[in-house]
């Protein structure tokens, strides 16, 4: 399946129309009598995402909520991941806390990683080697193109096996867990909200560049995903 894009004049309308897309997709899940399962990313095009999302009605009782990656910091700390989510999407929509399966970003990152790893293997209920199909998975960008905690020259793009990881950071002095390739090729619908002149040329080439997620790791899911982009981030695509 080949990318499908999106460009709107400014960041609120690409996240207001990204917004609609998740709710969307989300209850077609519900509509066919299913749980649904949401994995989100950090970030500030996201608060601005979760800030459409939260008015639109949508039935979050059924609705499992999950991290695309998340920073190792306690989950008070203002770089959590968590917490921007919970500021600007939970504490508006009141999804029940059992169904909030996030990242403990305030233990040591490779049994974060670990923890994570058997609770998406419990939701899912999975086999050994198989990957969990997320219903809707929200991604970003990097001004270096990298996606979730997978950054360039990262070892773990490599990686078709695993689930959850603890990668460092060394641009960020930081560890973090992010899911796999895996997760992110398996969902079943990937969105990328992207927007800000400073993301354009990583959106170049990730369309238009050489194959190698190795270098623009957003390749690995970005090809096959619907993207919602502001006329500044789409300014180099042809």
């Amino acid at each position: 399946m080949s990318a499908q894009r999106h460009t709107f004049p400014d960041a609120q309308s690409a996240a207001e129309a990204c917004a609609r897309r998740v709710a969307a997709l989300l209850e077609a899940v519900l509509e066919a009598g299913n749980l649904a399962s949401f994995a989100v990313s950090g970030g500030n095009t996201p608060r601005i995402l979760f800030e459409r999302l939260a008015p639109l009605r949508l039935d979050w009782n059924r609705v499992h909520l999950f991290w695309v990656d998340e920073r190792s910091v306690p989950p008070t700390d203002p770089a959590s991941n968590y917490k921007l989510t919970k500021d600007w999407l939970l504490s508006a929509v009141h999804i029940p806390e059992r169904n909030v399966h996030r990242i403990l970003g305030e233990i040591a990152p490779k049994e974060a990683a670990h923890l994570y790893t058997e609770e998406i293997r419990r939701y899912f209920g999975l086999d050994p080697g198989e990957m969990p199909r997320f219903d809707v998975l929200e991604c970003g960008i990097g001004p270096d193109a990298h996606t979730a905690s997978l950054f360039p020259g990262e070892p773990l793009i490599d990686d078709r096996e695993g689930i959850a990881a603890a990668v460092f950071a060394p641009q960020f002095n930081q560890w973090r867990v992010t899911l796999l390739p895996g997760p992110l090729l398996a969902a079943r619908h990937v969105l990328y909200l992207v927007s800000g002149a400073d993301k354009a040329e990583a959106v170049r080439a990730v369309f238009h560049g050489p194959r190698e997620p190795k270098t623009y790791p957003a390749q690995l899911a970005g090809l096959g995903a619907e993207w919602f982009l502001d006329e500044a981030a789409a300014g180099l695509l042809e």
